[in-house]
């Protein structure tokens, strides 16, 4: 058995109302950050996967991010995994 660890970026599909980036934005502009233009909110996971394989683990991460991490109304997912060693 391999171990995986799987890092997952959750966010608001674009277009979505995304009140926590709006209230980020506003706060940068009154700090003087004028060369911002935008900011989006998002959330960022780690799980560790023992598997037999990266193909195996991916279709977990999967089913993680579809069964209880991403509603895909309104959010979309991404994620890289890699082979945990040592």
């Amino acid at each position: 058995m391999k171990m995986f660890k799987a890092k997952i970026h959750i966010t608001l599909k674009p277009g979505g109302f995304d009140p926590q980036g709006k209230a980020i934005f506003s706060v940068l502009q009154n700090l003087g950050h004028e060369m911002a233009r935008g900011v989006r909110a998002g959330k960022y996971f780690e799980s560790e996967l023992a598997t037999e394989n990266r193909r195996c683990a991916k279709g977990e991460v999967e089913k993680i991010c579809q069964d209880l991490l991403a509603n895909p109304v309104i959010k979309e997912y991404s994620y890289r995994i890699s082979e945990v060693t040592g």
